[in-house]
Formats: structure tokens, sequence, C-alpha cells
């Protein structure tokens, strides 16, 4: 089964008729697309409105709003369709997401005994810093889970290590505390620093009396794919001088390198 295939499939069955509760255009887009996923690359008109026991017309409009928004392509020469790139690009985004997450699993309760300290590992979705794994203190105070969370970029460590290395104009700076940076300028400068360092840190920036380190994961390439932290209350994250602890960071930096060897990074 490809990847796609896997992507698209809810129910691995064809049969789109007298389901209760959806939308019947939904249905058949999606049956559609799995037909597209699943078969030989390239379908006709006829062959897909006969196996989905549905009128050449009602196929012919879903397929022609498919193509209007990049999931579906047609062949100029056959008139045939085929999966679109925006589609491939979303079912290829889902699976490095969970590739990301699956590969740095393995080295999150480790940092987390280690450091002490929650360990978080994200990723950038619609401009934020999408949570993918979280890892709890190792103790026994209440915590909640991060899990789905979206994260601002400007203000976490997290999202200064992920926006560092990308070239996308900087996203809105909203202020959430008195030591959030909003100044394009300054925070300019602070990702120029976190490249040169190769990690990056939050003190107080989203959460008063909270503070993080992070550093970047790489994948094939040295491509920066997600981010890995520590994050806990300042006074264990930071020393008397509101600086990150050098060994937390040595871990992080540690935890991060090898989650990039286990991705493909050769650097």
């Amino acid at each position: 089964m490809s990847n796609i295939e896997r992507f698209l499939s809810v129910t691995g069955r064809h049969n789109i008729r007298n389901v209760p509760g959806t939308v019947q255009s939904i249905e058949r887009a999606a049956a559609i697309l799995r037909m597209l996923a699943g078969g030989p690359g390239h379908l006709g008109l006829a062959e897909i409105a006969r196996s989905l026991d549905l009128a050449k017309g009602t196929v012919h409009g879903i397929l022609r709003t498919l193509q209007g928004v990049g999931f579906v392509e047609q062949d100029r020469s056959s008139g045939h369709y085929q999966l679109g790139a925006a589609l491939l690009h979303l079912g290829t985004s889902y699976l490095d997401i969970n590739e990301l997450r699956s590969r740095s699993i393995n080295w999150a309760d480790p940092l987390a005994a280690r450091s002490g300290e929650a360990v978080r590992i994200g990723t950038v979705l619609e401009g934020k810093v999408l949570v993918v794994h979280h890892v709890f203190r190792p103790d026994d105070t209440f915590q909640t889970l991060d899990i789905g969370t979206l994260l601002p970029l400007h203000a976490t460590a997290l999202g200064k290590v992920l926006l560092a290395y990308r070239t996308a104009p900087l996203p809105d700076l909203e202020r959430f505390t008195h030591r959030t940076v909003t100044a394009p300028a300054r925070l300019a400068t602070d990702l120029a620093g976190v490249r040169e360092a190769g990690w990056a840190a939050d003190i107080e920036e989203l959460t008063v009396g909270q503070a993080a380190v992070a550093a970047p994961i790489r994948g094939y390439g040295g491509l920066v794919v997600g981010a890995i932290g520590v994050s806990g209350l300042v006074e264990r994250i930071c020393d008397s001088h509101y600086r990150p602890h050098p060994r937390l960071v040595g871990y992080v930096r540690d935890a991060a390198r090898a989650v990039s060897r286990d991705l493909g990074a050769t650097r």
C-alpha cells in the first residue's frame, strides 16, 4: 500500500451509499481519491464512474472541483486522472510529522530522565509550533499533556529554533509577557544568534516563571525538520544570572543530534 493510499484510507471500501451522518459529495470525492491512490495511477472518467456506480456527470463535476484545488490532475493527451501535487504534499506532510514523532520517542524519555524536566518535540504547522510529542517531568507534580498544542513561533525556544532556519516572513509578533520579543529587528538578531549557537532559549517570553531550551532536529541533507527541548521553572532551567544551565543545553543538543542521526542527517 502506498503512503498516499494509507493517508487517504478510512474505511478501505469504495461503497459510498447509505452512510448516515455524512456529506454525500465529500464521501464521493474521498472514494474517487482512494481509487486514484490504489489504482494504476491514471484512470478515465468512465472507469471511475463505473466502479463507483455513479453518473458520469456527477463524477466529472467532482473531478473538476478536485482538479481546481490541486488534489487531482488530468493528463492532457489521454484525459485520464491522477492524484495532484497538492494532495501528495499534504500526505507527505502528515507522514513526515509521524516519522519525526516516532524517531524522537526513543530519545525524549532519556532526555527527561537526564534533565529532570519536561521534554517537548515540535514542528511547524500553519505558522505555529505543533507539539508532536511530550514527555512529563519525572516527578509527581501535576502536569497536562501538550501533544497537539499549537505554540507561537517567536515566543518559545522550540519556535525560535524553527524560525531560525526558515526563509518565510516573520509571523505576527504578539506580546505574551513583558519579556516577549516583538520588534522584528531584535528577533532577527536573536535568530542569527540561534543559528550561530545551535540552540535557543525562551526565558519567561511565553509564560511568566517558565523557561525552555531547544535545539534543531535535522533530516536528510541537514534540513531542519523539527526541534526538541526541555522546559520548566526558571529557577530550574537558568542560573542566578538568567542564563540556561550549560549542562541542560548540552543534554538537549545531544538528544537533537541523536534524533537527527536516526532521521538520516549526516551533520
